[in-house]
Order: structure tokens, then sequence, then C-alpha cells
């Protein structure tokens, strides 16, 4: 894929800028303990990592009765919104790497299935905010938790052209949003989704480093 196009870029936020493992995995323990669910080991809870809570809390908890997980994901926003949402953690090299996106006039915006009121404590927490012109999350109630809407939803608010716009997250829902909406991608594999997942996706790219994702948009061709 030829990158000299791309202008636009927009990151997922768990799994890509930060890695979020811990206030999400303890939030969704407490969400499950709370309802009296058995409550998986950290490591079985990563799958999770990616996808709307909403339907993470579905799977865990095998049901279809929205009431239910409604009342899950309240639990869950109690622990998170409080402690969860800063047992987070930048990833290596990715301020490096935004300045060096900046620098070479790239226009930069964050595209996250998180509420965009978790994202923007997250955003100014690790001082990130000032690397990106917008940032774009999911509201309370679902809406735009889907990458495919939420794509969709930034191409039209900053009126980006998709031939000139790169999606870079970690898990198959960012690599088939990009799709749907005709933007390129670039699968992570520091994050949450294995090479196998973005590349069966379509991912167009594949970087190992925030490092590398500079390197390879920051070089012509």
């Amino acid at each position: 894929m030829k990158t000299d196009s791309i202008k636009n870029v927009l990151f997922d936020l768990d799994g890509t800028l930060t890695d979020p493992v811990e206030g999400i995995t303890r939030s969704l323990q407490y969400a499950l303990c709370e309802l009296g669910v058995a409550c998986p080991a950290p490591a079985e809870l990563h799958i999770y990592i990616g996808p709307p809570i909403r339907d993470a809390l579905a799977i865990l908890l095998k049901t279809t009765d929205q009431s239910l997980v409604e009342e899950a994901l309240r639990l869950y926003r109690v622990r998170f919104s409080e402690t969860g949402i800063y047992e987070n953690e930048v990833y290596d090299g990715v301020p490096e790497m935004l300045a060096d996106l900046r620098a070479s006039s790239h226009r930069l915006f964050v595209a996250t299935a998180k509420p965009l009121v978790f994202t923007e404590k997250i955003m100014k927490h690790f001082r990130l905010s000032n690397y990106f012109e917008g940032i774009y999350g999911s509201e309370l109630n679902g809406k735009l938790d889907n990458k495919v809407e939420l794509i969709r939803h930034i191409l039209k608010n900053a009126e980006l052209s998709p031939g000139e716009t790169l999606m870079v997250g970690d898990r198959m829902y960012d690599i088939r949003g990009a799709r749907e909406n005709g933007c390129m991608s670039l699968g992570v594999i520091y994050g949450y989704g294995s090479e196998e997942e973005l590349k069966s996706a379509g991912a167009d790219l594949i970087c190992d480093s925030p490092q590398e994702i500079a390197t390879r948009l920051c070089a012509p061709g």
C-alpha cells in the first residue's frame, strides 16, 4: 500500500494508544461479582478489550436480557469511571509517533468505541489531547459504539476523503470499519488482536510498534 496519499489518520484508543488491560478487566470482574456471576481470570478477559462493553457483558453473562446487560454495564461504570479509567498506560513510543505524524502534516483523530466522556478524560490525563484535531467516541447510550458507524460519522463531520484516510487499530473491528467506509487500514500487533485476526479482516498494513507506524507513514512512497 502506498502511504503518500494518506493525509488523515484515525486512531483507536484501547490497545493502540494506551494499554487499558488492568482497568477494563478489573471493572468487568467487579460487575460480574456484584451480580453473583463467577469471575474469569484477567487473562481470560483480554479478548473483550476492543468490542463494545455491552457486547462483552452479554457474552460473559450468557444472556440476551438487555435489562441485565444494562445493570452489568452500570456496575462496570461504577468502578471504571472512578478507578479503572486511570488503570491504564500509554504505550512506549506513542507520543513520539504522534509528534512525528503531526510534524509531517498528517491530520490526527481518535476513533474509539469507548464513550467520549471517558475518552476525553483519558486523553487529557495522559497529555495526548493536543496531538489530535478531533476526538470521537461513542455516547453512553451506545450510539456510535460500532466502528463502521463511528468512522462514517467522523468522515462526514470532519469532511475527510475516505481515499486519504487511514484507520489504525488493534482489532478486526477497526479494520472492518475502515473497509466498510472505503478507508485504508493499519493493524497493530502490540495490542490485543493477533496478526492473523488483523490480516483476516483485510488490514492493508501491519506494524509491531508505534515507531514502525511513524516510519511507514512518514516515509515517502
